[in-house]
């Protein structure tokens, strides 16, 4: 067996485990038009790619539906990936709060539409009679005598200790309103949500930002906060590589120098 078909292999594997039956009928349209692009995706995506150990599986899945769902533009891949982060072990809920956390960082449309190819997989898949473990979606919690900018406030030190100030310093001029919406909404309503643990929300928001290709300083600040809150410089690393795969190389290699620039910055402090 060569070294070629030893990939070949080892993608058709990964990708049986992800989505047997999405990926062989994407394979099946291409095939007529382009058989190399069938095999340059199971090779580098499911072969190379996938076949890394240093991410988690189902890590690997909800961070490939936050990207597929910011960037906006591949409906028919996001659903594949939808099944597959069932496949793997996501629970509804968590896949819920991945897809509405992109609300805060590629807009309504994008979660909306995110959402209705979610409506669309679990449809699908009641017919095909799986039953999917549905985890608990419960909205975010105000604590007594707090307020929604106390407790974004709260969320986002946690994340960076001078986040919050330096939002209020960099807004207060232009449109404070702006700074407020961000910590009530993006940090109280949103990160508050208990379904999806903080470490998987910052990894989802890391794989966004870099597939956007639009937002270096937010990358930046996510990448801090993710290390901040014990994601892995590996984790991250690994997850540049992944976005190879769904937003192209440039996007990874912009996501890998902000991961480098991150770490120098750390080290010089």
């Amino acid at each position: 067996m060569t070294i070629l078909n030893e990939r070949y292999e080892t993608g058709l594997k990964n990708l049986k485990i992800i989505d047997k039956e999405a990926g062989e009928k994407v394979a099946d349209s291409l095939i007529d038009i382009s058989p190399d692009l069938v095999k340059y995706i199971i090779e580098y995506a499911f072969g190379d790619v996938y076949n890394r150990t240093e991410l988690a599986l189902k890590s690997k899945e909800l961070v490939v539906v936050a990207a597929l769902t910011a960037m906006g533009n591949a409906a028919p891949q996001l659903k594949v990936h939808i099944h597959g982060a069932l496949n793997v072990g996501c629970n509804i809920a968590e896949i819920q709060e991945v897809i509405l956390q992109m609300s805060s960082y590629s807009g309504f449309p994008s979660a909306i539409n995110g959402m209705l190819a979610l409506k669309d997989v679990i449809a699908d898949r009641k017919l095909e009679g799986k039953k999917d473990e549905p985890g608990v979606v419960r909205t975010s919690f105000i604590p007594k005598n707090s307020t929604r900018y106390e407790l974004g406030a709260k969320n986002l030190r946690m994340l960076h200790p001078n986040q919050v100030e330096n939002l209020e310093q960099t807004f207060k001029d232009i449109s404070p309103d702006m700074a407020k919406f961000v910590i009530e909404y993006g940090f109280a309503d949103i990160l508050s949500r208990p379904a999806l643990d903080f470490k998987h929300r910052e990894m989802a928001t890391i794989a966004a930002l870099t597939a956007m290709g639009t937002a270096p300083s937010q990358l930046k600040f996510h990448i801090q906060a993710g290390l901040n809150i014990g994601v892995s410089q590996v984790e991250i690393r690994e997850i540049m590589i992944l976005m190879s795969v769904y937003s192209g190389f440039p996007s990874a290699i912009n996501g890998t120098l902000a991961l480098k620039e991150v770490i120098n910055e750390k080290g010089r402090i």
